[in-house]
């Protein structure tokens, strides 16, 4: 993976992990239903992000290096199993 993509990747990450830890104490203290959801579809949103930031790291660098050394069949498996998992 590229670096650029790894550290944009984990501090997307720390920012997932910071919102979870917030919905968690919002739970704990009772808040109120609509506010606690309204950030677990903040917390869903950047995960998306997330996951775009490590797919276009991924086409960009293994996607590229599997075809060059003659893996295609792979690659293009792998890309549809996970086209597969992100629209069930």
């Amino acid at each position: 993976m590229a670096s650029n993509s790894k550290s944009e990747a984990l501090k997307r990450l720390s920012y997932i992990e910071g919102h979870l830890s917030g919905i968690r104490k919002m739970l704990e203290e009772d808040k109120y239903c609509v506010d606690v959801l309204k950030q677990t579809y903040a917390v869903r949103r950047a995960i998306e992000k997330m996951e775009g930031v490590l797919l276009e790291g991924h086409l960009h660098s293994c996607v590229i290096e599997g075809i060059k050394t003659g893996r295609e069949d792979q690659v293009l498996d792998e890309l549809k199993d996970l086209y597969l998992l992100a629209n069930k």
